[in-house]
């Protein structure tokens, strides 16, 4: 008999954090034959495997191997796997609360009209202290979202989006999109993002809703490593590039409208002073906020003129 979910878990070189993501999903409240854990292990070069099939061999957990290196893949070959009615996606480097696959199949089935796509919170594991610049607006970068006390759906995903750390598909629908676009997503180094807000778009395309419950709750580890202004000016450089990439993928736009575009936003970068806030250091969290949105800016430069390559 097939599960009614599955909880697919994509991975990079990450065995000691996947570890308490595979066991907060081995405690779910959801009886055991109720869902099915998959493991895409992306080119790991740790002990990830050997872990992974340790607990395969009492048929708890599925493990498959992922050779193309891109996050996007990654999910798309653990949908691929998966038996489930939905498909229920989170981060290695997360961990679930124990209600958490229920509280998904609650919603699904007792929303109406049935979403097309459904997530919760995502709070922080901080594992170094919260630094002073760090303002909440820039939460969001780290896939921290807390969009509000009240169950609802998501009208607008400039405003609010699901985020694919803890995301949760009827599985022939995500399918009848194509799955995730791999044209976006995480690509070894790389900080393209935007493949869960591009695949939200297209379900809502289709007449589909995103919905958002509170009670669907992960806790995301949030690393030293991504704990510094470095970071965050490469992530929101970064955001930029993914939204040009996103828009361009949308509109059949010619190389002169997108080189046309991109001056505009130069002129716009330069004349409106905010070129000067790439290079001023402030531990001010508003005034660090605003340099970060000049990354994007001039990351949205840069995909314009990239375009579309992969």
């Amino acid at each position: 008999m097939d599960p009614q979910i599955s909880a697919i878990i994509i991975t990079h070189n990450r065995v000691e954090y996947l570890i308490k993501a595979i066991q907060s999903l081995l405690h779910q409240s959801l009886g055991k034959d109720q869902f099915e854990i998959i493991v895409v292990d992306n080119c790991s070069t740790d002990h990830t495997r050997e872990t992974v099939e340790q607990l395969s061999a009492n048929n708890e957990v599925r493990y498959v191997y992922e050779s193309e290196l891109g996050s996007s893949t990654s999910r798309n070959t653990g949908l691929q796997h998966a038996r489930g009615s939905y498909v229920a996606f989170l981060d290695d480097d997360v961990i679930t609360c124990p209600d958490w696959l229920e509280k998904i199949l609650h919603v699904f089935e007792t929303v109406q009209p049935r979403p097309g796509c459904v997530g919760g919170r995502v709070v922080p594991i901080w594992e170094s202290e919260r630094p002073v610049w760090l303002s909440d607006s820039l939460l969001l970068s780290l896939a921290l979202i807390d969009w509000s006390e009240s169950p609802h759906v998501i009208e607008d995903l400039k405003k609010e989006h699901l985020v694919s750390a803890s995301i949760a598909f009827p599985i022939e629908i995500v399918k009848e999109t194509g799955g995730f676009n791999t044209k976006l997503g995480r690509f070894g180094k790389d900080l393209l993002s935007n493949e869960d807000t591009f695949l939200q778009r297209e379900i809502m395309r289709r007449g589909y809703s995103c919905y958002y419950h509170p009670d669907i709750v992960v806790r995301h580890h949030v690393f030293p490593s991504r704990l510094s202004q470095s970071f965050f000016m490469r992530r929101y450089y970064w955001q930029g590039i993914s939204d040009s990439v996103m828009e361009l993928m949308e509109h059949d736009t010619s190389r002169l409208d997108r080189y046309s575009t991109a001056l505009s936003k130069l002129k716009y970068l330069f004349y409106s002073g905010k070129a000067g806030r790439l290079l001023r250091h402030t531990d001010d969290p508003d005034e660090f906020t605003q340099r970060c949105w000049a990354f994007t800016t001039l990351g949205e430069i840069s995909g314009l003129l990239r375009g579309v390559h992969q």
